[in-house]
């Protein structure tokens, strides 16, 4: 398994994030850092030490964007595995030894992002365990038992 798995709608959206960064964003930043540097002494010059800063926060998502585009695989989702089978794009319900309350979760890349839903990768010591498995398995996480209460498709 790759070790970045992204739908292909997150693929797009990321590479289209990637590009406009490498462009616009830093042009952008570049005229930001130029114009702070006419204001004068740059030791004690807000604007500038915001701006660089700014550049710094962008060049490091550029960063992390480059290595988990270079290392991906596309999964065209959920519909291609079989029903109830947690695969990276499902929603996965999980009850934990001990307790009455089930907790929800996407399972797959942190940048597929839902509303309201944490996520928890394949790659994880418990998603390494979950992957694969359907509704009414059990596993055994750190010496507890973690039930799959639900696999679902989100909606």
């Amino acid at each position: 398994m790759s070790s970045n798995q992204l739908s292909r709608e997150a693929f797009e959206r990321l590479n289209d994030e990637l590009r406009d960064l490498t462009t616009r964003g830093r042009i952008d930043i570049a005229n930001k850092i130029e114009e702070a540097r006419l204001l004068g002494d740059l030791s004690e010059n807000g604007d500038y030490h915001a701006a660089k800063e700014e550049q710094g926060k962008m060049e490091g998502r550029i960063r992390q964007l480059q290595t988990l585009l270079e290392d991906v695989e596309i999964v065209d989702g959920p519909a291609d595995a079989a029903e109830g089978v947690l695969v990276a794009g499902r929603i996965v319900e999980l009850r934990f030894e001990g307790d009455t309350d089930t907790e929800r979760y996407l399972f797959g890349s942190i940048e597929e992002r839902i509303d309201g839903l944490d996520v928890l990768t394949p790659g994880s010591p418990l998603g390494e365990l979950c992957d694969g498995k359907s509704a009414g398995d059990t596993v055994d996480f750190n010496g507890m038992s973690v039930e799959i209460v639900a696999v679902d498709a989100p909606s």
